[in-house]
């Protein structure tokens, strides 16, 4: 049993960055669908996919490196945790590293960065960081 699917799905990808491996898979849900969406929007991933299997669907996220290898994704940290929700309102969510990084909003509207968030001024708990 797994208590926090999010947590694992960010654990996934931080492992395959490092082996730099092609695409990831895990399986699917809606947040981590959210999630996915989110990464390509802001340019982290190269693009994802949902990959049709018997038991359950699989999400199949195919990651972005630069020209020479770099890692696009150099850290990507969970912030609200089962144990200790963390929720911020429009005007109090900060820039990660002045504006290089971004945070993952769940609000009422969907999984959002704080970009977007601070633009349609919707607050929500805030799931990740990403730089």
């Amino acid at each position: 049993m797994m208590t926090d699917p999010i947590a694992d799905m960010l654990t996934r990808i931080r492992n395959a960055v490092r082996i730099e491996r092609p695409h990831v898979d895990m399986p699917l849900s809606k947040v981590k669908r959210g999630l996915a969406e989110v990464l390509k929007r802001e340019g982290y991933i190269w693009d994802w996919e949902e990959v049709e299997a018997a038991p359950c669907s699989w999400l199949r996220i195919h990651l972005k490196y630069g020209p020479n290898g770099e890692r696009v994704i150099r850290s990507i940290r969970r912030i609200s945790k089962p144990g200790r929700r963390v929720y911020s309102g429009a005007t109090a969510l900060k820039p990660v590293l002045d504006g290089l990084g971004i945070s993952i909003i769940s609000t009422s509207r969907g999984v959002i960065s704080d970009r977007e968030a601070r633009q349609r001024k919707l607050g929500g708990e805030i799931l990740c960081e990403v730089w």
